[in-house]
């Protein structure tokens, strides 16, 4: 086991490619985990490295999703190797001698979670079996494989909690943990930043925004221009339809960082319709004065009418949008047109 601590200040390709497996693990996302294998093995992510996050990760996210994450790893291996590509086994797995000895196990993960808490022992007398499976097992047992320093085991571990709901005590005490393992604090900014990017993680202090069932999606790019800020879109299935249907009324999530704003636009030919979910927003029309928007809230707006909507400012959003296509529209005239911006200046003032 080593614990040598990471000397750039930036995360390294291969950090981040584990970072990125570690979070479509936890999410159980075997349909995006799959390309994001193959995009780590063309980047020389070792074979045994992925191995080893993916079943550390059991101790966080459940067999389940470990065994699963496992399996399409495998997949992707045995396609790789009919199509000829040669991967990097990496450094050879050695079964760890804490292993052999009981009492071994328990003192290494003792010193590794008190390392971790920065000094100070950790005694869980509340559940005492469970305060043992924590030492001798997941800071002993585990942490004893030559395959991950400590630094870059936290790294995946913050990945992985940043990625689901309901664990904020835990994400919060292993961002701490991931410093004290010796990663840097720039390091772990720079990876919950990406995880964002990335429209991975599921907090962001985006409690608001992430608070119920409503996906957050991926990075809306397509459209970004035409924002202020950062913005994530996720499109929505009926869940009584299969990927060969279409529904008429399509439907996606849209997810704004706090003080996001898209431009002011107008809509031809259909009536645009939002129904809030999640978080508080704005939604204005040309001319008249801001609506706050919480979560239940609804807005119908006609076609034709300029208007801007978004988050406020120190909160997420979300809204589920919809159009529904009326007769009449200007000859000619594009589905959206996209306006000027929302300056800072107008945005200040709403209250």
């Amino acid at each position: 086991m080593t614990t040598e601590t990471i000397g750039a200040q930036s995360l390294s390709p291969r950090q981040l490619h584990l970072a990125t497996l570690a979070s479509l693990e936890a999410q159980g996302d075997m349909v995006r985990l799959a390309p994001a294998i193959n995009e780590a093995l063309n980047a020389q992510v070792t074979i045994n490295e992925i191995k080893e996050a993916f079943s550390q990760l059991y101790a966080y996210t459940g067999f389940p999703r470990s065994l699963n994450a496992l399996g399409v790893l495998n997949k992707v291996l045995e396609s790789r190797k009919q199509k000829g590509v040669k991967d990097n086994e990496g450094k050879a797995w050695q079964r760890p001698e804490e292993w052999n000895d009981a009492k071994a196990a328990l003192k290494l993960g003792t010193e590794n979670q008190t390392k971790l808490g920065g000094g100070k022992p950790f005694n869980y007398n509340f559940c005492p079996q469970n305060d043992y499976y924590l030492k001798a097992h997941l800071f002993g047992d585990i942490f004893a494989s030559n395959q991950l320093t400590s630094a870059d085991r936290e790294l995946v571990t913050v990945a992985a909690l940043a990625s689901l709901k309901g664990v904020a005590p835990q994400l919060t005490a292993h961002k701490v943990g991931a410093v004290n393992m010796g990663n840097t604090q720039e390091q772990v900014d720079e990876l919950m930043a990406y995880l964002s990017t990335k429209g991975l993680s599921q907090y962001d202090n985006a409690t608001e925004a992430n608070a119920g069932i409503w996906p957050k999606g991926n990075p809306n790019n397509a459209y970004a221009k035409y924002f202020i800020g950062n913005s994530y879109l996720a499109t929505i299935t009926p869940k009584n339809m299969n990927s060969k249907e279409k529904t008429i009324l399509p439907l996606s999530n849209v997810t704004f960082e706090p003080g996001c704003r898209n431009n002011w636009h107008i809509h031809h030919g259909t009536r645009q319709i939002l129904i809030c979910v999640s978080g508080k927003g704005w939604y204005q029309e040309w001319g008249k004065p801001a609506i706050a928007l919480q979560a239940g809230d609804v807005i119908d707006i006609p076609e034709g009418v300029k208007h801007w909507h978004g988050a406020q400012k120190d909160c997420w959003f979300q809204h589920v949008v919809t159009h529904v296509a009326v007769e009449s529209s200007q000859p000619g005239a594009v589905p959206n047109e996209w306006l000027e911006t929302v300056s800072d200046e107008e945005y200040d003032k709403l209250k």
